[in-house]
């Protein structure tokens, strides 16, 4: 079955997990852009609470309509090096970092033009540190409907977040001596927490998914 699904920028557990549940992946790029949605933003834990980075985009429409594939990020703050020293502050210490720090800091270093290459990017750099296969193709028009897919496109709205992530099983968190379990955060969260373990992890949540709640489709 071929998932229909946003590519974020390092996409929520959820979603990274529906990713890898199918045989294909259809991303959605033709589409409006709106905001607030994980489409330019992703959250992690700090020490203090759970902590948006968010990627500034321009808008250079008038009347606020462009499209996913077109949307331009705004390079006029240096918004990757706040990024980058917000992923090392919460998480330096975790059991993980360090493996792979290497890996991601070009993401924080390369200046990119359209917001969906970075997303595009952050989810293939995380795929290979997993090593998992995601084969995927970009839609080239807004179809409401389509055959023989499961669409997840809802899972944009990072402000109306499925039930079923309260029921998220828990590992190990950086604050967890300060702060409740915090489920659904960037996969980054689980990729430094949990390490190469964190594909079974997705699996879990993929394995819940399908016994406790019928995706829209």
């Amino acid at each position: 079955m071929r998932q229909l699904i946003h590519p974020a920028y390092f996409p929520s557990i959820l979603s990274y997990s529906l990713m890898t549940s199918g045989d294909k992946i259809l991303f959605e790029v033709s589409d409006f852009y709106e905001k607030q949605t994980y489409r330019n933003r992703m959250y992690i834990q700090s020490a203090n609470a759970k902590q948006m980075l968010s990627v500034q985009v321009k808008h250079t429409h008038s009347d606020g309509k462009q499209l996913y594939k077109d949307v331009q990020i705004s390079n006029d703050f240096d918004w990757q090096k706040l990024h980058w020293r917000s992923l090392e502050t919460a998480y330096r210490t975790s059991p993980y970092f360090e493996f792979f720090e290497d890996d991601l800091m070009p993401l924080f270093e390369k200046k990119y033009k359209f917001l969906i290459d970075l997303n595009l990017e952050s989810i293939q750099v995380v795929n290979d540190l997993l090593e998992l296969k995601m084969p995927f193709e970009l839609t080239d028009n807004y179809q409401k409907n389509y055959d023989n897919t499961t669409d997840f496109r809802f899972l944009k709205n990072a402000k109306k977040e499925p039930a079923i992530i309260n029921t998220f099983p828990q590992y190990t968190q950086m604050f967890l001596d300060r702060h409740d379990f915090m489920p659904n955060l960037s996969i980054l969260d689980l990729l430094f927490m949990e390490g190469p373990n964190a594909v079974s992890y997705l699996e879990k949540i993929q394995t819940l998914w399908q016994s406790e709640l019928k995706p829209a489709t």
